[in-house]
């Protein structure tokens, strides 16, 4: 899988101006652990829909996409055989 979730969250609380400690404080969290999530390639699910809610961000959408691209690429293969 090629999604880097973490840096996908990063970029939506810089995009949306939201700090690292805003998100520590609604997750109940250290700001290293923030950081830690940012450094992330998977992720717990149950984290990933905290962090969508409080976000406002389907990050589930990033993860189908990437699920739809892949089986395109694997489809096109098997095409060319």
């Amino acid at each position: 899988m090629n999604v880097d979730i973490g840096r996908i969250i990063e970029e939506q609380v810089r995009k949306q101006g939201r700090s690292v400690s805003w998100l520590a404080r609604q997750l109940s969290c250290h700001r290293t652990n923030i950081y830690d999530i940012f450094r992330r390639n998977n992720i717990d699910i149950v984290l990933l829909h905290r962090l969508s809610v409080l976000l406002d961000y389907d990050f589930f959408k990033e993860l189908s996409d990437e699920v739809r691209d892949e089986k395109d690429r694997a489809d096109g293969q098997a095409n060319h055989q």
